[in-house]
This record gives structure tokens, C-alpha cells and sequence, in this order.
């Protein structure tokens, strides 16, 4: 097979994987867009031919590219790192996947090594400082609630582990085809294909039909003030753009109000920890609560520590110019209401080159070339356990989750197995301008909203805020770039799905099997080599 057809096969799957993608995408093409880069593997592995990583590679930056391309509206130099890097770490996964399977199988057979290998290299993305997981194969199906009630059991792995079946039994019909296999043969796998495709979506439909929530109304008001991050929020004065948020929230604030959300990094005032009490800012806020003695507020800010004497130091510790000491700085949700005292939710998942620099020390260098969006910029502080805010009356717990957290289905799920009742994302999505970046980010909240059958109020400051059931139907939003206020009553849930009780279990065991794999596949070729020199 000559070189272009290689790359022209690869190109297909890039394409492919692109065209499917939400938020305009046609889904259902996500089904066979991986299976020209495995006929790629099967001619090199059947063959003896190198250049498996080169042609995935190809493949995987034409997706990431096509799909991510707004990343460039706020930072030119990490798109390009995000592009490079994603495409090249699932390269690299996909060239185990190819040396793995000509080392056990001789090329024969074992294509469902894909299936672990991929799934716990997804697993290993959502938790290391270089978390990119927009592109999990899983998310691809956020524009269709409809197909994945069952993410309450699963997660959005389970959706990786359907999109991977799928591929793998039709590139196996078109392999028995092109071979001329007896038709005979190939009814097993078109009704191993059916019953794939066809279960899961049944039990969906079922689901969703018969789901009903029960009554246990919260009055929510969310509010986007729209302030324009490049040129209003980090240089208007801070009581100007708290003023904004509050007027707009007595818009639809009333007795009967039980929270008001508003978005990531609302309060622009330097906030220390330590004197939370001198806060301008948190007294302003409290004065509008007198009037509204049921109301609670959960509302983003940059807040400051001091680090204590004797404290033990992470790489996120910064030293004052001007005198001794260290301190943190953090990416901050608070909890507020009239008399009680604040709680805060440090930002756990940092958006890598913005807010966290790897901490490895071979990288350690490049930290002082973290991303300029304003505000506080360099590795932040964070929190390294679930936080659920409680309400005074204990009655009503919340998950704050805020931006890039909510792509994070396990971390989600341990704040709502803290107590949560409902969450509340807290975004500023304005960096990406009117790109898919925004609406895909708002999608995500529904896949939350499905994996722990919790009601979410999401308050982006510019982006799209939304209320979504515990279906994942979005039932109101607000238009793109405008300033709003929305009011609505959602319903409360305690009970835990599967899912929260369990987690990403199967990235875990794929992990496991995926180890024993690695380790059998390299002791054979090991083995094979050493038998070969003597």
C-alpha cells in the first residue's frame, strides 16, 4: 500500500473525529471514525512496516486542531502546546496499542487491547498537572442527553468504552468483508454490532421516559453580568463590577429566594483568608442579604494565605517582593449568607499553563512562562478534597464547582458524595470569544448533571448561563454575550447513582489490565530477543 493512501486513511480518521464532534457535529460518525487509522495498524502491524505514531499522530492533531481551535482567542502559545502535546500523548497510546498487539497476537488478534489502554490513558489525563480532557472520547455525546441516561452508571468512560466497541466490531465486519470470509461468519459480529449499538440506546430512552424527580424545590437566581474579561474586568474598579452583579441579581431576587449564584472571579478585590471579615467587598454583599434573610450567595473571587510558620511549602508558594514570608494565591467559590461564617472552596483542577505549572522538576524552569489572562496569574493554590457547602439550616448542601472542574466527572461526583444536593458551576467562558469553545463547555454540565441525577444552576459571567434538570435537559439559558438574570425552582437530590458511589471504576480496571498487558507484551519481546541472539 503506497504512502499516500496511509495518510490519506489517516487524515480520514482526523476528519472524522472532527466532523462528529459537538457542537455542530453529526454524531453518530464517531461510530467509524477510528476505523481507518485501525486498518492503518493492521497493514503496517501485518506487514512489518514502521510509522504507526507518525500516521496517529497526523490523525489525532487534525482533531485536536479542528475541534479546539478557539483555544488560540486566549493564548497563541498554549494552543499550540495544547494541540501538540494532546495529539502526541494519544499517539503515544495508540503505538502501545500497536506494538503491544504484534507482540502477544502477532497482529492476529487482540484489538481489544484499545479498549483498556485507551481508557486508562484517559483516566491518567484527568488526573496529572497536564489535564487536557475536553477531547475524552465520552463527551462526544453531551449534545445527545438522550443516548447516555446510563452515564449515572458508568460516567463518560462508559461512553469512551461504546465509541471503542463500536469501531473496533465494524472495522472487524469491513476486514471480513475485504477478505472475502464466508457470510456465515459474519453474523456474529453484525449481531454482536446490533445489540452495542442498539442496548445501550433502549435502556437510555427507558430511562429518561420513566425518570422523574422528586419534588424538593430550591428558588435559584443566576446571574451574568457580562463583563468583558480583556477589557473590563481586571481594569474597572472592583466596586463597579460587584455593583453590577448586585443589581442585576435584585432583579429577580424575592423572599422566597434560597440562592443567588454568581460567576467565576466576580469579586476583584485582593481578599486575605485571614481577615475575610475586612472584606469591602463580602460586607457589601452582606449588606444586600440583611434584606433577604433566606438568601444564600455563592460567588467567585481571587483570594490570598499567608503561609503559617513551620508550614510545609508546594510549588505553588510565592515570596513577597518587598518582605519576608510566602503566601498563596487561589482561584476562590464563597459561600455567603447574613450571620454565618464564609466558607471557600479552593479551585482543585487548574487549567494547565494558566493556573498551574508542572510542578516536575525537570519543567520547573518554564514556570515563569505561565499564560497572562489577567488577574492573578502563575500556579495557584488548591484544595486536594471534595468541598460541599452547607447551608445554615443544613437543609440545602451545594456543590461549588468552578470552570474547568465541571469537565471532571469523579471529581464532581466526590463534592456531591459530600452532601450535595444541587450544583453550581461558576464560569467566565468570554476568553474564547463566540467560538464552540463556550456552548461545548455549557454541554459538559450536562453529562454532571446525568452521572449524579443533580439539578445544576450554571452562572458564566460571559458564555451562556444555564439551569439544567436532572435529565440534563437544559430548561432555560441565557442568550451569548448579553447581560441576564434568570430565576427558576430546581429540585434537591440525595440520593447517590452508582456512579457517585463508585467512580471511575472503569478506568481502574482497565488500568489494572492494561499494566498486566504492558508488562506481558515487553517480557515477550524481551524474551523473543533474547532467544534470537543466542
Amino acid at each position: 500500500m503506497k504512502t499516500k493512501l496511509l495518510l490519506l486513511l489517516s487524515v480520514l480518521t482526523g476528519v472524522l473525529l472532527s466532523v462528529s464532534w459537538p457542537v455542530a457535529g453529526f454524531t453518530p460518525l464517531i461510530f467509524v471514525a477510528l476505523v481507518p487509522l485501525l486498518y492503518i495498524q493492521k497493514y503496517l502491524g501485518d506487514n512489518g512496516r514502521k510509522g504507526m505514531f507518525w500516521y496517529s499522530w497526523l490523525a489525532f492533531l487534525i482533531w485536536n486542531v479542528s475541534t479546539t481551535w478557539w483555544i488560540w482567542n486566549s493564548t497563541d502559545m498554549g494552543s499550540i502546546m495544547a494541540f501538540l502535546l494532546n495529539s502526541l500523548f494519544t499517539a503515544t497510546v495508540f503505538q502501545l496499542y500497536h506494538l503491544s498487539r504484534k507482540k502477544l497476537f502477532n497482529n492476529k488478534k487482540g484489538a481489544f487491547i484499545l479498549l483498556f489502554y485507551w481508557i486508562t490513558w484517559e483516566y491518567i489525563h484527568m488526573n496529572w498537572d497536564l489535564t487536557w480532557s475536553w477531547l475524552n472520547l465520552g463527551n462526544v455525546f453531551a449534545s445527545k442527553h438522550l443516548w447516555i441516561q446510563w452515564y449515572e452508571y458508568t460516567g463518560s468512560l462508559g461512553g469512551t468504552a461504546w465509541v471503542l466497541m463500536v469501531n473496533l466490531l465494524i472495522f472487524n465486519i469491513i476486514s471480513g468483508i475485504a477478505n472475502k470470509q464466508p457470510r456465515v461468519t459474519l453474523i456474529v459480529p453484525f449481531v454482536e454490532l446490533i445489540i452495542v449499538i442498539l442496548v445501550p440506546l433502549i435502556f437510555s430512552f427507558t430511562s429518561y421516559n420513566s425518570y422523574q424527580e422528586e419534588e424538593n424545590p430550591v428558588e435559584v437566581v443566576v446571574v451574568q453580568p457580562n463583563t468583558d474579561p480583556y477589557n473590563e474586568q481586571y481594569s474597572l474598579p472592583h466596586e463597579t463590577i460587584l455593583n453590577k452583579n448586585l443589581t442585576l441579581a435584585l432583579q429577580k431576587m424575592t423572599d422566597n429566594t434560597d440562592f443567588v449564584v454568581f460567576p467565576e472571579s466576580t469579586i476583584q478585590e485582593d481578599i486575605w483568608e485571614e481577615w475575610l471579615d475586612r472584606s469591602i467587598s463580602l460586607k457589601s454583599i452582606r449588606e444586600v442579604l440583611y434584606n433577604f434573610p433566606n438568601t444564600s450567595v455563592v460567588i467567585g473571587a481571587t483570594t490570598y494565605r499567608l503561609v503559617k510558620e513551620g508550614e510545609k511549602m508546594t510549588n505553588a508558594a510565592r515570596k513577597f517582593k518587598q518582605s519576608e514570608g510566602y503566601y498563596y494565591a487561589y482561584n476562590t467559590a464563597i459561600f455567603i449568607e447574613d450571620s454565618s461564617d464564609f466558607q471557600l472552596h479552593h479551585k482543585s483542577i487548574l487549567t494547565p499553563g494558566v493556573e498551574i505549572m508542572p510542578s516536575w522538576w525537570i519543567l520547573k524552569p518554564v514556570e515563569s512562562l505561565a499564560i497572562d489572562l489577567g488577574g492573578t496569574t502563575g500556579t495557584l493554590g488548591r484544595d486536594n478534597f471534595p468541598v460541599s457547602f452547607l447551608s445554615p439550616d443544613s437543609k440545602i448542601n451545594v456543590s461549588p464547582i468552578i470552570c474547568y472542574e465541571s469537565v471532571y466527572g469523579e471529581f464532581v461526583a466526590e463534592t456531591v458524595k459530600a452532601g450535595a444536593g444541587l450544583i453550581f458551576v461558576i464560569t467566565n467562558d468570554g476568553w474564547w470569544g463566540n467560538t464552540p469553545g463556550h456552548k461545548q463547555h455549557l454541554l459538559f454540565s450536562v453529562l454532571r448533571a446525568i452521572e449524579t441525577r443533580r439539578s445544576v444552576a450554571r452562572s458564566a459571567n460571559t458564555g451562556i448561563s444555564a439551569f439544567i434538570n436532572q435529565r440534563g435537559d437544559i430548561i432555560q439559558q441565557t442568550p451569548y454575550w448579553e447581560p441576564a438574570v434568570i430565576k427558576t425552582s430546581l429540585n434537591a437530590n440525595y440520593e447517590l447513582t452508582w456512579y457517585v458511589k463508585n467512580g471511575d471504576y472503569i478506568a481502574r480496571i482497565s488500568a489494572f489490565v492494561s499494566a498486566l498487558l504492558l508488562l506481558i507484551s515487553f517480557t515477550q519481546g524481551y524474551l523473543r530477543k533474547k532467544k534470537s541472539i543466542i
